[in-house]
């Protein structure tokens, strides 16, 4: 078996009396996506803010290439090659592509002076590599399109050395066209290497872009399977009864 390159084992958090994630494990390895589902409340966005650092978990362990790491805030997962993407995208509407992608992270010349040239040159560089056909990149993210804004967001994490990518909700709110676009960028991002965890509430997006699919209920693991034997169904089941049909059968 390969390393996952990030494992998180045993994770759990309360809030008062609720156990808001309970013992709960997931990987991912290089290349792959994983979706993570269930109803609102069923913890995965808890497990996820751990991951991010925006909490701290009160039990677990985690693992990146099979190396032990702590992570207390943000700033440990993003030195850690870990982004996120929050459904809000954090960009700056009144800002360019450009300004967007070095935001808090400015090239500057040797005179302390902002680069605006050296910052665009680098933004065509990383859009090329993911979506070829944007080409606003003077224009304020404000007028750009949703799927254009996700390709900002995706292409800051990207350029920032991430190797491990957590999406949530990518494509709510897009059309068809948009999401098919976003859908691309998924995909260009595991042939380089990337582990993906994609937070979504549509089943039929998983089965087309993960690999597998973990299923939350109650802030516990219902399972984890492979798209490929599974069927919306089953993942539906896993989501409302919280029962696996897969172990069930076994």
């Amino acid at each position: 078996m390969t390393t996952p390159l990030l494992e998180m084992r045993n994770i759990s958090i309360h809030f008062g009396g609720i156990k808001a994630v309970d013992d709960v494990s997931i990987d991912v390895m290089p290349g792959e996506v994983v979706g993570l589902l269930g109803h609102n409340g069923a913890g995965k966005s808890t497990l996820i803010k751990i991951l991010s650092g925006a909490y701290k978990a009160d039990g677990g362990e985690i693992f990146i290439d099979g190396k032990k790491v702590e992570i207390h805030n943000p700033r440990d997962a993003r030195d850690l090659n870990i982004e996120t993407i929050y459904q809000t995208l954090a960009l700056s509407d009144n800002l360019d592509a450009a300004s967007n992608l070095f935001l808090g992270r400015e090239i500057t010349t040797p005179l302390g002076l902002v680069d605006d040239t050296k910052m665009e040159s680098e933004s065509r560089k990383i859009m090329a590599r993911l979506n070829p056909n944007f080409k606003r990149f003077s224009e304020p993210v404000r007028s750009l399109s949703g799927g254009q804004r996700q390709s900002v967001a995706i292409a800051r994490a990207v350029y920032f050395n991430a190797r491990i990518l957590i999406m949530d909700e990518p494509t709510a709110a897009l059309g068809v066209h948009e999401t098919a676009m976003v859908a691309d960028l998924i995909k260009e991002l595991k042939t380089q290497g990337l582990g993906i965890f994609l937070i979504s509430h549509d089943t039929r997006e998983m089965m087309e872009l993960c690999d597998r699919v973990s299923v939350m209920k109650n802030g516990k693991l219902i399972g984890t399977e492979r798209v490929e034997d599974v069927t919306e169904d089953d993942i539906l089941s896993m989501i409302i009864l919280g029962k696996n049909p897969k172990t069930e059968a076994a």
